[in-house]
């Protein structure tokens, strides 16, 4: 159980670098918590996916802790256990949805948690509705448009009922009403988040506290407008 003054993630030290580019991330220190929906600025480049994949295990750190809903993790299997309750929602679509059909995609997730085929089915059904994308179930998924792609990954992800959403670039490649729609959905959620958007219209009606990174740093971003929890 996560108890509520207990960070859901807390980052300590965390130090990243790729053989040719050198050090992308250097010893940043990050904490969420429950409720807050932090955005990451940065330029491109600057590192903001490499981290996002740091948090959830695709790639290993090479200094400094990962702490996921009070456990340090360090194997595979413990940050399996981190992405069953941080969800990853990719910045292209199609790096996520693998299935022929729209409900197939959504099913995968609670299929692997051990579901059965017909509580997958429901949970799929109820989280599709949720979105309202019900009626899509037997579309085929490589046949929809970038705001329904966007969609059916968030149901992907939320099926899984995780604690926290993490957003690298969700409105990428979405027109004005598919950014709109996703931004009311996203509002209305209970989850806490971490985004990372270069649309800053989007973010800043999203974010309840900004940061930045830069040259390896991440820090509070100074925008009077935005709360610093």
């Amino acid at each position: 159980m996560t108890y509520s003054n207990q960070p859901l993630i807390k980052i300590e030290n965390l130090s990243y670098a790729y053989p040719r580019r050198g050090s992308v991330l250097n010893a940043i220190n990050f904490v969420l918590h429950r409720s807050e929906r932090v955005v990451i600025n940065g330029d491109n480049g600057a590192g903001k996916t490499t981290l996002l994949h740091l948090i959830v295990g695709l790639k290993k750190a090479k200094q400094g802790k990962i702490i996921g809903f009070g456990e340090n993790c360090k194997t595979e299997k413990q940050f399996n256990q981190l992405r069953a309750k941080a969800g990853l929602l990719f910045q292209d679509p199609d790096d996520q949805l693998f299935c022929p059909t729209v409900l197939e995609d959504v099913m995968f997730g609670p299929l692997n948690l051990g579901f059965t085929k017909q509580q997958a089915i429901e949970k799929s059904l109820q989280t599709l509705k949720q979105l309202g994308m019900q009626g899509f179930e037997s579309r085929i998924t490589h046949q929809l448009s970038g705001g329904e792609k966007r969609m059916i990954t968030l149901a992907s992800v939320l099926v899984m009922e995780p604690q926290v959403l993490i957003l690298d670039e969700p409105t990428n490649a979405l027109d004005e009403k598919a950014k709109m729609r996703l931004l009311n959905v996203l509002q209305a959620l209970p989850q806490a988040m971490i985004i990372i958007s270069h649309d800053k219209i989007f973010s800043d009606q999203l974010a309840t506290r900004q940061l930045n990174l830069q040259d390896g740093l991440l820090t509070e971003a100074s925008n009077p407008s935005v709360a610093v929890a």
